[in-house]
């Protein structure tokens, strides 16, 4: 490893600051529906996603109290609060469409397709991505398979609506709805009769062509337009995050959108592909799924990360520790992820031997990302730390990553997994990696470049405040799980004994305080955007090329490609005021320092 250097008089690039008029960017260039609609540029394509992802959130987070508020009382099979059959679809529904809606149009497309767009190219110096064009249609397709999810949704809320009200044309068993579980397990996605499970997975199937044309776009981005002095390992690593994402999207997703199509004709044509009763295999449909799923977990952790890595080395105004290593991490992390799929599948009746190897694998994917905790931890040490809402963020993922990964090995271990496996453990352990940490990471993303993107500041205080509520009302959710599950409580009931109710009372309450505290984040971006301060162009003081360019950046991002220094030498800057932020601290650029090396900034 390099030995650390005192890097005290580094300067940013000359050439790239502040070369637009500020009046003049990529929200006012052009006016009008249609030019968002038909736009071509990368930033106004994040925006979008943004608008879409956010509402679909709103909307699983919805369902997720609705659960939470029917299992805040312990119910038994002969105390309901509706009528029984109606009351157990409509949790089934609730359930399903809350898992579905969370993972694919939410969690997986959250950072890659919000963040992704409106970060990458500026972070290479760019005007665009690689393809415009195919960015614009991945945007649309997104959309249309959302469509697939709200038809489901609203034809859900117009049958169970009409069966509470008596209506007797409604057939409950046969109407419209969705309740196989988000993971659409077979025989319960090939042999319901709800007629929504077609178009649900129809709608996952072409969600998933707009993962994978994103991933292309991202991949050829980072390959042909990346300016000339960065090389692979100058690259921000939040880049390297993005790109092992795209490698995961590009060779997983597929086998997904082959699984999801597999049922759609089994329902409709009735061929044995899954169905035992005709002659199918639904273990199967397992050993696909989880091909795609266990690297999707990835896809969902890997940009999350890679924002965590700019958020820790900002805010603890040092050098990243350990920049080859969290790099590389990343890629291991990948191509680990293709190999572990197993690890879901062992009660499932596999041979002894491939449970062994499953579980060996399973414990190695600990390595790179303990890596990766480990030299955050070293960048935070003896830091000048700034306890600023991005840094609270992603401190309580560090926090909850830990927790979520050191429970996994209790799953990865099969003398424990059996026991616990489908239990509220496994709710908790699967909540506390993909949802907090992931969530977390989002959060605290979108605090740190909101001034770049919108050009207006937050309300430091409040963002403080939420943090901290959208923090504890996440453990009280989730932790108590842990304990029901090792108690025996199983999930994906909507029933349960008196003995598990105190759990549950938990966890309902954590889940209403978490949803206060996005409500308060909610509201803090919405009084920034009509009465916020106008932002610097460098608020926080980071080095990567996004902030070096005006907030909110031009409609070209740059005149000319910037010349690149490393992108973490922080001592280029110098704090000003509030008002002005962050300033080059001198106006040659210094020569560039030897590629991974660790700098400690002292000022």
């Amino acid at each position: 490893m390099s030995s650390t250097a005192e890097l005290e008089h580094a300067s940013p690039p000359a050439a790239a600051i502040y070369l637009t008029p500020p009046e003049d960017n990529y929200l006012t260039h052009d006016k009008g529906v249609m030019s968002w609609i038909f736009t071509l540029d990368h930033k106004r394509i994040g925006i979008l996603y943004m608008g879409t992802v956010l509402s679909f959130f709103l909307v699983g987070g919805i369902f997720a109290l609705s659960l939470r508020t029917e299992l805040l009382w312990y119910n038994t099979p002969d105390k309901f609060h509706l009528d029984k059959e109606l009351t157990l679809n409509l949790y089934n529904n609730m359930f399903t469409l809350h898992g579905a809606i969370m993972v694919f149009l939410f969690i997986i497309p959250a950072i890659p397709a919000i963040m992704g767009n409106l970060i990458l190219p500026i972070m290479l110096g760019a005007k665009d991505v690689a393809f415009p064009r195919l960015n614009l249609m991945s945007l649309w397709i997104y959309w249309i398979g959302g469509t697939f999810f709200l038809y489901v949704l609203l034809g859900g809320v117009l049958h169970y609506g009409f069966a509470m009200f008596g209506h007797p044309n409604v057939n409950l068993p046969g109407g419209m709805g969705l309740d196989t579980g988000w993971t659409f397990y077979a025989p319960y996605s090939t042999t319901k009769s709800l007629a929504g499970v077609v178009p649900a997975t129809l709608g996952a199937f072409v969600v998933g062509f707009s993962s994978i044309l994103t991933g292309v776009n991202f991949i050829t981005t980072l390959h042909i337009l990346r300016p000339k002095g960065m090389t692979w390992f100058r690259m921000p690593l939040f880049l390297w995050g993005l790109y092992a994402t795209s490698i995961i999207q590009i060779l997983a997703t597929p086998v997904l959108a082959i699984t999801l199509l597999l049922v759609v004709a089994e329902r409709t044509m009735h061929v044995g592909i899954f169905d035992p009763a005709i002659g199918g295999d639904p273990v199967l449909f397992q050993h696909f799924f989880w091909f795609y799923s266990h690297p999707a977990v990835y896809i969902m952790i890997l940009p999350a990360m890679g924002v965590i890595s700019e958020l820790i080395t900002v805010f603890s105004r040092k050098h990243i520790f350990g920049y080859n290593f969290i790099a590389f991490s990343s890629i291991a992390i990948a191509l680990l992820g293709f190999l572990v799929w197993g690890h879901h599948m062992f009660v499932s009746g596999q041979s002894p031997m491939t449970d062994s190897i499953f579980s060996f694998i399973t414990f190695s994917v600990a390595i790179p990302s303990a890596v990766k905790v480990f030299n955050w931890t070293a960048t935070l040490y003896r830091g000048s730390i700034r306890f600023k809402t991005p840094m609270l963020y992603a401190l309580g993922f560090i926090l909850l990553f830990t927790v979520g990964g050191l429970t996994g090995l209790f799953l990865g271990a099969l003398s424990t997994d059996v026991p616990l496996h489908d239990t509220y453990f496994v709710v908790a352990h699967f909540h506390y990696v993909m949802m907090g940490s992931m969530l977390f990471a989002f959060l605290g993303g979108m605090y740190y470049w909101f001034p770049k993107i919108f050009g207006k500041m937050y309300h430091e205080q409040t963002g403080q405040v939420a943090a901290l509520v959208v923090f504890l009302g996440f453990n009280l959710a989730f932790f108590p799980q842990f304990i029901a599950g090792t108690q025996g409580m199983p999930r994906r009931w909507a029933t349960y004994p008196e003995q598990y109710q105190i759990y549950h009372r938990f966890s309902t309450a954590g889940a209403y305080l978490m949803g206060l505290g996005l409500f308060i984040v909610a509201g803090n971006w919405i009084h920034a955007l009509k009465r916020g301060n106008k932002a610097p162009p460098n608020p926080w003081g980071g080095n990567t090329l996004e902030w070096h360019c005006t907030s909110p950046p031009p409609y070209y991002n740059f005149k000319k490609t910037p010349a690149v220094d490393d992108p973490y030498a922080l001592g280029a800057w110098e704090y000003v005021s509030e008002e002005q932020g962050w300033v080059p601290r001198h106006s040659e650029p210094p020569p560039l320092a030897p590629p991974g090396q660790n700098v400690a900034i002292t000022h």
